[in-house]
């Protein structure tokens, strides 16, 4: 059997599909998987069993890239086309059955696993190999982590790094959840401007620099080490939830509704205004403005500890 997967150019849409890519493996055992998205997102799937290729689908002018793609795929016999970018390229395929995705305002784990009627839905599910999490223990060491996003794809997303200080000093001061706890900080390369205030404030001892150090799917075996995640609604959020810890996610201009972090062990907390009355502020998507000024270091400190004693309860 034969499955070409067609998932997003995003980091976050890609994490939030990789459930459903996983339900594949496990209903078709020994399938061929190929799978195209976009550059950023790729790494994430190399270790996926059954893995054939990864066509990366770079963004050009004039929808190319869709061409390019279908060049590439057209001339296979495929069993199952997965399509959760809705291209017209998937119905010029020859398969067996076809799966495309349309387009609501549901969770996006929701509305992918609603493809394959999945009740409970697809948790996102990402597969790391053994080199890959050798790596990560010998990065991460031993101890509790506090892991950080402090950074997004755009700034309108992005929290005051200030205010990210501010609360990693309270919640690893004494008598803290965190006490004493390291402190992981993650983004990538060109972001490492952004939190230099962050990382110049936690101990170097405490301190796990690892801002533009890190591949995708090492910085996912890493999470997976770490105690608990805070950060701004992005692909490294969603890496966070996959991995099965204890997740706040920040957001404002983007709608948690859709794009929350996905687990029972998960949360998500804004400032005093809606996500509609954000967007009424929004003249510009281009403008380098930030859009989570309302929310403050109290309400995520208290986001946190709420879902740490919820976490703490339910494992005791």
């Amino acid at each position: 059997m034969r499955i070409l997967f067609i998932t997003s150019t995003r980091i976050g849409d890609a994490v939030l599909s990789s459930g459903l890519l996983a339900h594949l493996v496990e209903r078709y055992p020994g399938a061929r998987l190929t799978v195209a998205c976009g550059p950023l997102p790729a790494v994430l799937f190399q270790d996926v069993p059954g893995l054939e290729r990864i066509i990366v689908m770079r963004k050009s002018a004039g929808g190319v890239h869709w061409l390019a793609l279908w060049a590439q795929v057209v001339g296979e016999k495929w069993d199952i086309v997965v399509d959760l970018r809705s291209s017209a390229i998937s119905y010029l395929l020859l398969t067996k059955a076809r799966y495309i995705k349309g387009n609501s305002d549901l969770h996006r784990v929701v509305e992918s696993s609603r493809l394959f009627a999945l009740d409970p839905p697809a948790s996102p599910q990402i597969f790391a190999g053994s080199t890959v999490r050798k790596k990560a223990m010998s990065l991460m060491g031993e101890g509790p982590i506090l892991a950080i996003g402090p950074t997004a794809n755009w700034i309108g997303k992005t929290w005051p790094v200030d205010r990210y200080k501010e609360l990693v000093m309270r919640l690893t001061s004494e008598g803290a959840p965190f006490d004493n706890a390291k402190v992981l900080v993650l983004g990538a390369a060109h972001e490492r401007a952004q939190v230099a205030d962050l990382l110049e404030a936690i101990p170097s001892e405490r301190r796990l620099d690892y801002v533009g150090g890190l591949d995708l799917l090492t910085a996912y075996a890493c999470l997976e080490l770490s105690s608990f995640y805070i950060g701004n609604d992005s692909g490294l959020m969603h890496l966070a939830a996959a991995a099965g810890i204890p997740t706040v996610g920040l957001f404002g201009p983007s709608n948690e509704d859709i794009y929350g972090p996905w687990g029972t062990h998960t949360r998500t907390v804004r400032g005093d205004k809606s996500f509609a009355d954000v967007q009424t502020e929004i003249h510009d998507w281009s403008e380098k403005v930030c859009h989570m000024t309302s929310l403050s270091v109290e309400q995520v400190a208290q986001a946190a500890l709420s879902l740490w004693n919820d976490c703490s309860t339910t494992t005791n």
